[in-house]
């Protein structure tokens, strides 16, 4: 059988030990296993599942929707590298299922029974709970930190700079000021006096 791999991690803290890398050599193991082909593979990193707007994924699909798509299957890591969102989830199983090509998942054997239907949505589901729960926590953590006047960001603004704070066992950031005097504090007051005087 002709199979295409997919692989994907996000940005999400969730992903970090789930590499590109140990994806496709456990999904290129799995078909040298059971004697498929691999004829495409496909990859999406630091990308979301809860969008099917994904470069790879977008391909992917795309060359399913051919006359003559050049696999049968998809093989995924787990069904949430396929998508976190059941909607998209079932909406593209459906439109692979019409051309003839399955999702097979390597760490969650499913099959097509009724029993094994059920247990797949309810993988999905699960999926799709932790993604949003997640989302919540994540934004609810970075309130916190902006609330108590800590960095939640990877680089400063223009004419900052860090400053580590301990904060219990953890250091944290807060951001200050450039020295005045730097060239960083001198062009900002420029760009103000330039604003004040109304130019561009």
């Amino acid at each position: 059988m002709k199979v295409a791999i997919y692989a994907r991690v996000s940005s999400d803290s969730q992903d970090v030990d789930l590499s590109i890398s140990a994806q496709l050599r456990a999904l290129r193991d799995y078909a040298a296993k059971h004697g498929y082909e691999v004829v495409r593979e496909f990859v999406d990193e630091a990308e979301s599942g809860r969008t099917a707007s994904r470069p790879a994924f977008k391909e992917m699909i795309a060359l399913a929707r051919t006359h003559q798509p050049p696999f049968e299957a998809v093989l995924v890591w787990k069904l949430n590298r396929f998508a976190r969102s059941r909607v998209d989830s079932v909406t593209y199983k459906t439109l692979l299922k019409s051309k003839g090509i399955k999702v097979i998942s390597i760490n969650e054997p499913l099959d097509d029974s009724p029993s094994g239907k059920l247990l797949e949505g309810v993988i999905e589901s699960i999926d799709e709970l932790y993604s949003a729960s997640l989302g919540q926590d994540i934004k609810r953590g970075m309130r916190e930190n902006a609330q108590r006047g800590f960095s939640s960001g990877s680089r400063p603004p223009y004419g900052f700079h860090k400053v580590g704070v301990k904060d219990g066992s953890k250091t944290r950031y807060k951001l200050e000021p450039d020295p005045e005097g730097s060239v960083a504090v001198q062009v900002i007051r420029r760009m103000f006096d330039m604003a004040l005087r109304d130019m561009g």
